[in-house]
């Protein structure tokens, strides 16, 4: 049984694996940051208003809107190469960056959930609470099941 060997990351890997990263969490982030809000709008809460909650809206709604079509263009053009040469999958940039979103969203996932306990055991059951519980523990959940079952396509692609 012989083992393929990993190939080098080019230049144009680095870049591809470290702007889809980027975007990746840039979209997350502006996507949670816009939900909260949009709780915050729709069950507010009298004895912590916030003036700046338009303004939040419009950065993140505008980070998601640039950042996630960027995001999706960055991993069909991965994907395209790794349709060409499935061996590609084997790239270590690929892997590190693909291990630290894992780790990143299981961490947000814990974190998440302490944060629902903690809360719950003192009394905190708002919708509001819940609702922004919800949202992280999606989307920390849909990142880290995306990226499990892509770090796992190398079995699929690079065996030969």
């Amino acid at each position: 049984m012989t083992e393929s060997i990993a190939p080098k990351s080019t230049p144009r890997d680095v870049f591809l694996h470290l702007l889809a990263i980027v975007t990746l969490y840039g979209s997350a982030i502006s996507f949670i940051t816009l939900a909260f809000q949009l709780i915050n709008t729709w069950y507010p809460d009298v004895l912590n208003y916030s003036y700046g909650s338009v303004q939040t809206i419009r950065w993140s709604a505008s980070m998601l809107i640039v950042m996630f079509p960027v995001y999706v263009w960055i991993m069909w053009l991965i994907n395209r190469d790794f349709a060409k040469d499935p061996i590609r999958h084997e790239i270590r940039v690929r892997k590190w960056l693909g291990y630290l979103t894992l780790f990143l969203s299981a961490i947000t996932i814990i974190i998440d959930i302490v944060t629902l306990v903690y809360n719950l055991s003192g009394g905190e059951l708002t919708v509001r609470f819940i609702l922004k519980i919800l949202i992280v523990l999606l989307v920390a959940g849909l990142i880290f099941f995306y990226y499990l079952k892509d770090l796992r396509k190398k079995d699929e692609g690079a065996a030969v």
